[in-house]
């Protein structure tokens, strides 16, 4: 089952100045993962990912939606109709597949918690 935990991607320069920028003015608590810098207003469940980038890829939302097993809720999804724009994969820093809604926004399903 999707959780009830979301992120959301915002294209930032810099992952670092960006989350000094969040954490001073806003006072948002942040959060490293490797590649991943997040922040969140405390005791919220729901991040902003900090994505280093230029843009994102044309139809990406940059909204992510959690499961605690991808696999089991992408065969789920599929039997629903759900398209997927990316099956199920792992690229180091863990599971994760890419569906679309009608119109063509492209939604993470990501294995975790964000």
């Amino acid at each position: 089952m999707v959780s009830n935990s979301v992120s959301v991607a915002v294209v930032v320069s810099d992952g670092k100045k960006a989350m000094e920028w969040y954490t001073k003015a806003l006072g948002l608590i942040a959060e490293e993962h490797g590649h991943w810098i997040t922040v969140r207003p405390r005791g919220s469940d729901t991040k902003i990912h900090l994505c280093e980038s230029k843009e994102l890829e044309p139809g990406n939302t940059g909204i992510a939606f959690y499961s605690s097993d991808v696999e089991k809720e992408v065969k789920k999804l599929k039997e629903k109709g759900v398209k997927f724009t990316q099956d199920v994969s792992d690229r180091g820093w863990g599971k994760f597949a890419m569906f679309s809604d009608p119109d063509g926004n492209v939604f993470w399903l990501i294995e975790g918690k964000p």
